[in-house]
């Protein structure tokens, strides 16, 4: 039967007019808009100014390498950034929604974010970081962490394309893959280190037109403590349940803590499970159980003497009469 079908077709195809020319098949991939690599890659450039602007790069792969003295500004989202043999470079990426990977690079400066953040055979990088997941080193030496902090009206959509969360950043938690006995390979800059000292705005003619901000109030990303030594044994926890507003009252939370000379240690956007609800509530995690299926909690953990009673007191000032009262508890320590 086989055959006889082929003979078929083949019948059919005989019998179509001379003149009648078959149409090629139309995939999907064959409408994309051919890409220019050229386009996505700073090479081999010598002091100069360099960037991309706002919907520029919209997703795709970016390369630099082989630049020397130049300062370089990604000012939109990626797919993830590969970096090498550069030198003595100051480079800020916006919202990378993969890796980004120094290789062989060498007194540098940095502010960016990422998904995965790695670093091979470098020395003396200075960078300010927002990673959701653990930085790692290998065969690297004197590189340096700050917390990224940052601002342009872009930054926050860029971010969400990039499937990133400005609430998850493990920017201190660096791992070492090649420690030496007696030495530290990594450190943290000092908390009062101003980054428009490293990464300071553009002030070429092309870049004006982005509203940058490098203020700490203003950045897009919270600035937290990370995991330099707490000044005190009294830290508080506060837990954001899904609403239509929960960043901006974390946001806000936020502001008022800092504002009072609290310290935020460390922010977390997350899936809450049961299990987990029962470990951090405790006693009230029925209570909260239903709320966890509006979505993401977001988590703030404050450090101070008085942190405690200074976020209830907080808590009842702003939210108090709103149902966002009713997303939010606080356990400390």
């Amino acid at each position: 039967m086989g055959c006889f079908f082929s003979k078929e077709r083949k019948t059919k195809k005989e019998s179509r007019p001379e003149s009648e020319e078959e149409r090629p098949k139309q995939y999907s991939w064959d409408q994309r808009e051919k890409v220019d690599i050229k386009d996505y890659m700073f090479n081999g450039l010598k002091d100069e100014t360099v960037g991309r602007l706002p919907g520029k790069v919209a997703g795709q792969q970016f390369f630099i390498q082989d630049c020397e003295n130049c300062n370089i500004y990604i000012f939109d989202h990626s797919a993830a950034v590969t970096i090498d043999d550069c030198t003595n470079c100051i480079i800020f990426l916006g919202p990378v929604k993969g890796s980004v990977f120094f290789r062989n690079c060498r007194d540098c400066k940095c502010t960016l974010a990422c998904q995965q953040f790695r670093v091979r055979d470098c020395r003396k990088l200075e960078v300010f970081l927002c990673c959701a997941t653990q930085p790692i080193i290998e065969s690297s030496t004197n590189i340096k962490f700050g917390c990224f902090q940052w601002y342009y009206p872009e930054l926050a959509s860029q971010f969400k394309d990039a499937g990133l969360s400005i609430f998850n950043n493990t920017w201190s938690n660096i791992h070492d893959f090649t420690p030496v006995s007696g030495e530290l390979n990594w450190s943290l800059l000092p908390e009062n280190t101003v980054v428009q000292d490293y990464v300071p705005i553009p002030t070429a003619e092309e870049f004006r037109a982005v509203r940058v901000s490098t203020e700490a109030n203003r950045s897009i990303v919270p600035i937290s403590w990370g995991q330099r030594q707490k000044n005190s044994d009294e830290s508080c926890l506060v837990v954001l349940f899904a609403g239509d507003y929960t960043i901006a009252n974390a946001r806000k939370l936020i502001d008022e803590m800092v504002g009072k000379d609290f310290f935020l240690v460390q922010t977390k956007e997350v899936s809450m499970k049961a299990e987990d609800a029962k470990r951090v509530f405790r006693e009230k995690a029925p209570d909260f159980l239903p709320l966890l299926n509006k979505g993401p909690v977001i988590a703030l953990e404050f450090n101070g003497d008085g942190a405690v009673e200074e976020c209830q007191l907080i808590i009842n000032k702003i939210f108090n009469g709103t149902k966002v009262q009713d997303f939010i508890d606080y356990i400390p320590d």
